[in-house]
């Protein structure tokens, strides 16, 4: 009550208190956290995150990433899996209201708009068979719906699933992390897509690596990220969220084999009245790859596969 007031300073005192009687609290420490950091207190946040990183084994209150972001600890590269699956079972309820409603969000629009362009150029009539990573409620799932013959989601919340899977969009459903999931398949998409998931993934790379193969040759990858203009190929926000350098996207989406076919910069949504830069991506798995002459023996040792 004091916090919903403005009134930090005393919350910090109460929670504080709080924690004297009961000091394995993780959610108590990760609440005093944030308190502070939002007075400014900076070591006392790091404090109380450090307390709690002690405390939160699965690291689904994310005091890595939070630390992390105040340059008191690694960001890593990978996706912090408990927390972005504790987030989004919390958030799943009210997840459309808050990101549609409230901070303008039309990625999914934006990213259907551009296949459909891309659609038109290509000679593609309908995908056989789609692939949406990070599917939550079947924002993006709803767009694709009417040009995908079999289309699967895959999401890490079991209550995303549950939201989406009683508007009845896909084929399948699968609760599983994007990474491990395209791993275990084999070429077998010819569209995937990501509307604002590598968000919380960092490093472009390990995500393209796993995500091509599952591509079928003459495939489409469309996906969306956060942006920033700086040196960096990623770095970690005060949001938890990765942003994703343009100049290293390009290389890395080139790097992994795919072909460029969109790259737009574009405002993804609204965030505390600020609006969030970003890009859109549209890539081709190349349906015929050149191998080197055999030896150098000549044109007749060059084949294609």
């Amino acid at each position: 009550m004091l916090a919903e007031d403005g009134e930090l300073a005393a919350a910090a005192e109460v929670m504080q208190q709080a924690l004297e009687l009961a000091p394995n609290w993780a959610a108590g420490w990760d609440v005093l956290g944030d308190y502070f950091d939002r007075l400014g207190r900076t070591a006392e946040a790091i404090s109380a995150w450090r307390h709690l990183e002690a405390l939160d084994d699965s690291g689904q209150f994310g005091a890595r990433l939070k630390l992390a972001v105040h340059g008191a600890g690694p960001a890593g590269e990978g996706t912090a899996i408990s927390y972005v699956e504790a987030l989004f079972d919390q958030y799943a309820p009210k997840f459309e209201k808050s990101l549609v409603g409230k901070l303008g969000y039309r990625v999914p629009e934006m990213l259907d708009a551009l296949v459909v362009e891309e659609m038109a150029r290509l000679g593609i009539a309908r995908f056989e068979r789609g692939l949406d990573l990070g599917c939550g409620t079947g924002l993006m799932g709803q767009k694709l719906r009417d040009k995908v013959g079999y289309l699967e989601g895959i999401d890490i919340s079991a209550a995303m699933i549950a939201e989406t899977a009683r508007k009845k969009i896909y084929d399948n459903l699968d609760k599983a992390e994007l990474v491990a999931a395209l791993s275990a398949r084999q070429a077998e998409s010819d569209l995937v897509t990501a509307a604002d998931v590598f968000i919380y993934c960092g490093a472009l790379e390990p995500v393209l690596a796993a995500l091509v193969p599952a591509l079928l040759p003459g495939g489409l990858v469309a996906f969306s990220l956060e942006a920033h203009d700086g040196d960096e190929a990623v770095f970690l926000r005060p949001s938890l969220r990765y942003a994703h350098g343009v100049a290293a996207t390009q290389t890395a989406v080139i790097a992994s084999g795919l072909q460029l076919l969109r790259f737009e910069t574009v405002v993804l949504r609204m965030d505390r009245g600020a609006p969030i830069n970003g890009m859109l991506v549209v890539a081709r798995k190349p349906e015929v790859v050149a191998l080197a002459a055999n030896d150098g023996a000549g044109t007749d040792g060059d084949v294609a596969a």
